[in-house]
């Protein structure tokens, strides 16, 4: 492994710098959209079964587990006192907000996967302007030596495609599972809306 750094020259070093960024963020990402922690069960199950008369439970579960489900629930409440459209409108402004935060980071794996590649690139080509430059200089005396300078040349081409592809894999996924989380927390905000604001104008 060491060598095959080592051969690849000067380039594999932003290179390597860029593989361990990636992978920093794809576990923070990893860690911070478990469904879980972004809608925890408990919060999902009281807002699914939830009944007029229970707001004041509702609100302190909420409390008790911060997420991002719990805070648009809260925002929800606080502004029951509204109409339904302002209520709504208040909840997809913090919504745009908490999206946000949920994608964080994700513009750092959509730069190392665009990146990397053309990093490997220029690194390969620097070393084969490097390469045919000394065989104008000496001839082509060994075969197998300018095989093994075309091999290593290669080498931050390759380097450059393990780092964008698990990136990408990565953002790819992320991007989805922020997606689908979002279209969860519209259902389930929507629902405690509508059951709220039916109940009040039974009332």
């Amino acid at each position: 492994m060491w060598e095959f750094l080592r051969t690849g020259g000067l380039f594999m070093v932003p290179l390597v710098f860029i593989s361990i960024v990636g992978l920093g963020f794809i576990i923070d990402r990893g860690l911070a959209l478990r469904w879980g922690k972004v809608i925890p069960p408990d919060i999902e199950d009281a807002v699914e079964n939830w009944q007029p008369g229970r707001l004041s439970q509702l609100e302190k579960l909420c409390r008790e587990q911060p997420s991002t489900l719990s805070r648009l629930i809260l925002v929800a409440t606080d502004h029951l006192s509204r109409s339904r459209e302002e209520n709504v409108d208040s909840i997809q402004t913090h919504a745009r907000h908490e999206v946000l935060k949920l994608e964080r980071g994700l513009v750092v794996l959509e730069i190392v996967v665009g990146i990397a590649p053309l990093l490997g690139l220029v690194g390969a080509i620097h070393g084969l302007i490097g390469l045919f430059a000394n065989l104008g200089d000496v001839g082509v005396t060994d075969h197998a030596q300018l095989a093994k300078g075309i091999s290593e040349a290669l080498n931050t081409t390759l380097m450059g495609l393990l780092v964008a592809i698990p990136s990408l894999t990565a953002w790819s996924y992320f991007n989805k599972k922020v997606e689908t989380l979002a279209v969860e927390m519209e259902t389930l905000c929507d629902k405690f809306l509508r059951r709220q604001y039916q109940a009040a104008r039974k009332n």
